[in-house]
């Protein structure tokens, strides 16, 4: 019911008009981390009302979490987005695949991060990996712990810009964080030795300020990734097996056991991983 407002005249803690609360639809209605807002400070204090939410440039959005159909916006007016996984024991293409599927939909610049470089002897063998289901976006091995490849991620931080950090538990999201403020500004943990997995230690999305650059955006990690309306966002992320799609006899063929099926061919062929494509399915789906 509360949140952090920044200002040119300092930081408020804010609230919505009960008007505004009275007519909100949905929780989309109200204000999210990375929204421009319409505010009234309170005389005589650091409180603020919110009055109005400024048109979203972009929108993260999912699928709310439990059985109600809703739509949940983790994080608005984002640039880029760093989609962080770790080489290691998390390493994931299908999570990979969902995470791009999602950001295509929102309209910003994915970019993916192989964290934990540091702890991993051949990190291009995962970069090639990642490569096969992520053709043109930029892939970066990286460290938070150590600082490797930290340069190449504020070339997309310049001032103005807003980045948003996605990712499951235990990647070092809030590492990297850190590490790109110069300081530690959010709390972290150790992952778990006994499976290599992370521990929840952001349990709020918050905007970060990078000195000399722009703004950054942590996330709790997704324990439930639902998409919401994301047919352009998966058109984007499997473009290989839309493609492929182009060439089937039937222009409504559901590639499932058709005739002239251009992407069934292209299974039997080994030219598509099966992995794929019941990832492309299930997200469709």
């Amino acid at each position: 019911n509360s949140y952090r407002l920044w200002s040119e005249a300092g930081e408020w803690l804010g609230e919505v008009a009960g008007k505004m609360l009275h007519e909100a639809g949905g929780r989309s209605d109200l204000p999210v981390v990375g929204d421009w807002v319409v505010a009234r400070p309170r005389p005589g204090g650091d409180r603020a009302v919110v009055h109005r939410i400024l048109a979203r440039r972009t929108k993260f959005s999912r699928q709310g979490a439990g059985k109600r159909t809703s739509e949940q916006i983790l994080a608005a007016n984002v640039d880029c987005a760093f989609i962080v996984t770790s080489l290691n024991r998390d390493f994931n293409l299908r999570r990979i695949e969902r995470y791009l599927t999602l950001t295509w939909d929102s309209g910003a610049l994915p970019i993916i991060l192989l964290n934990k470089a540091d702890l991993c002897p051949q990190p291009a063998r995962f970069i090639t990996e990642v490569e096969s289901v992520a053709p043109a976006v930029p892939i970066h091995a990286i460290s938070a712990l150590t600082g490797e490849g930290l340069g190449e991620i504020l070339k997309y931080l310049a001032k103005g810009q807003t980045g948003v950090l996605l990712g499951s538990s235990g990647v070092g999201k809030s590492t990297l964080i850190n590490s790109l403020s110069g300081g530690p500004r959010l709390r972290v943990a150790p992952i778990r030795e006994s499976d290599g997995r992370g521990r929840h230690t952001t349990t709020s999305r918050q905007l970060v300020l990078l000195p000399g650059a722009g703004m950054i955006i942590d996330t709790p990690g997704l324990r439930e990734l639902q998409l919401w309306q994301s047919e352009e966002g998966l058109d984007l992320s499997f473009r290989d097996i839309r493609s492929l799609a182009a060439g089937c006899r039937y222009g409504d063929c559901r590639h499932q056991s058709e005739p002239g099926c251009a992407v069934l061919e292209a299974l039997d062929e080994g030219i598509l991983p099966a992995e794929r494509l019941e990832s492309y399915r299930k997200l469709q789906k």
